[in-house]
């Protein structure tokens, strides 16, 4: 096994943590919170206090570094297709187009991050605020009006949160996005749905050819229909264990990239669909996360007038609508009083 294959053993497993860290946005507190006081039992008082102090730069403040890691494991799979599957399948006359189709995915993916990372997510300041507090009303529930920020002393219009990351109150927020060091608010949105789409296209698109190129190899070499001798010098026909192991070791790059993408492909793609629903709801991740914990702290067996108000989702309009809000978001004035 070579340095390359254990890379990408690794890769895998960082990356497929990939949408449980987007999962897990707006919740890291209590996710690393957890984590730290499980492993304070066995980890000594000096690391824990190095650990907490990494963690808190890593996931608490904003950093290229999970962007450069984005960008090499990126380069590390495009790489090893590149080397190894698109080679070999173009020697075996796969269709051109096919073939170029991840590097079509890849060139979109990566307009869409540049602009996911760069744009203005939606931060609310003195001048756009008296336009951004018109465009949501407040549900009495998850957004109450009244509520001033503290740090940007201004009231928090409805749909909008303050960012820990940026320092700064987004409209229509929906978390900090480590991968692209921006948070996604309302007007940045759309380049990320498109980003996480494109993403899980071409993780998906690199796992079919290289599947059709294993089967391919096995087709070609009329494997299925012979047989092996074992340790014991017995005589087996070929079974897919076989298969595999054969394929392991005539293309162990190709095999752990295989199962790489196709474990990214299955996280990624819970995680677009997950997006999805949002959109077609018209929720964000902090209000499906809020709302879920406002019912979790519900309780039916007090009386009327202690109870909670039940929330409901005020913001949905329709299918379109909700997905005309996500690429087309309401205009916002700008105000000539400065910032």
């Amino acid at each position: 096994m070579d340095f390359l294959a254990l890379f990408l053993i690794y890769s895998g497993v960082v990356l497929s943590a990939m949408a449980l860290l987007c999962l897990c946005a707006g919740r890291g507190d209590s996710f690393l919170t957890a984590g730290s006081q499980a492993l304070s039992f066995v980890i000594p008082a000096q690391l824990q206090r190095v650990a907490q102090r990494v963690f808190h730069r890593l996931f608490h403040t904003r950093s290229c570094l999970f962007v450069v890691l984005h960008v090499v494991l990126q380069a590390a799979v495009y790489v090893e297709y590149t080397w190894e599957v698109f080679v070999y399948c173009w020697e075996l006359q796969f269709h051109l187009l096919i073939l170029l189709l991840p590097y079509l995915l890849l060139a979109g993916n990566v307009g869409c991050f540049i602009l996911c990372s760069r744009a203005n997510p939606g931060i609310i300041t003195k001048s756009n605020h008296a336009s951004l507090v018109k465009i949501y009303a407040y549900d009495g529930v998850l957004f109450q009006k009244g509520i001033v920020c503290p740090t940007c002393d201004l009231e928090k219009p409805a749909r909008s949160k303050h960012c820990s990351f940026c320092s700064v109150c987004v409209h229509r927020f929906d978390h900090h996005c480590v991968w692209v060091n921006n948070c996604i608010g309302a007007s940045n949105a759309k380049y990320f749905f498109l980003y996480l789409f494109t993403l899980t296209a071409m993780a998906a698109t690199t796992a079919v050819i290289s599947a059709a190129f294993l089967i391919q190899v096995v087709l070609l070499s009329g494997m299925m229909h012979g047989s092996y001798i074992d340790d014991q010098g017995q005589e087996h026909a070929v079974d897919i264990l076989f298969v595999i192991q054969h394929l392991f070791l005539t293309f162990p790059r190709i095999v752990f990239m295989l199962g790489f993408v196709i474990l990214l492909t299955l996280v990624l793609g819970a995680y677009s669909c997950f997006n999805l629903y949002l959109a077609l709801t018209n929720q964000t991740s902090n209000e499906w996360y809020k709302s879920r914990r406002h019912r979790c702290c519900h309780h039916p067996t007090l009386q009327p007038r202690d109870r909670q108000a039940v929330y409901r989702n005020i913001y949905s309009k329709g299918v379109w609508r909700n997905l005309m809000e996500i690429f087309k978001p309401p205009a916002v004035l700008e105000s000539k009083k400065k910032t």
